[in-house]
């Protein structure tokens, strides 16, 4: 199919019609600045080496940090977490100030609150188009207790909103 037939708004908005967790993408680089991000794109791929992805547009200003930072934390985010997912979701200077975080593997920062928490070791980058496909092995993880947020339909909230 030709890219003048495609019709990627359609596409997109058909892709949202899969329900999906959020999650924040933090990582260190070795200069100490941070890195994070809202993605819903987090996966599982193996469970023999334990492997997850996400991936990270090619244009956005955290992507350099993430690539190359030696780890990286999965933050799956509670349903009462919508205020941090929607302040990592855009861009700013010092995403950082004023949040309360603690370091993870690589001195990635992870948030309290979470329903889960997945220390990466950053392992492999994928072209992904538009984005880079980013894999890591997973080296500790913690799982809590609660509900998720959610993204459906390009809305945030949880399964109550849905």
């Amino acid at each position: 199919m030709s890219s003048k037939t495609f019709d990627t708004t359609s596409f997109r908005k058909a892709l949202g019609n899969f329900a999906t967790g959020v999650t924040i993408i933090t990582a260190r680089a070795e200069d100490g600045s941070l890195a994070g991000v809202t993605a819903n794109s987090f996966s599982s791929v193996s469970l023999e080496p334990p492997l997850v992805l996400w991936s990270l547009d090619r244009s956005s200003p955290s992507l350099t940090t993430m690539e190359k930072a030696s780890h990286f934390c999965v933050n799956v985010l509670s349903e009462h977490q919508e205020d941090l997912c929607m302040r990592f979701a855009k861009s700013s200077d010092d995403k950082f100030i004023g949040i309360d975080y603690e370091e993870a593997l690589g001195g990635a920062p992870i948030f309290e609150g979470c329903l889960a928490l997945f220390e990466c070791r950053n392992i492999i980058h994928h072209d992904g188009g538009d984005h880079v496909i980013i894999v890591g092995e997973v080296e500790r993880f913690k799982v809590y207790e609660g509900k998720p947020l959610i993204f459906f339909r390009g809305q945030i909230g949880d399964l109550n909103s849905k």
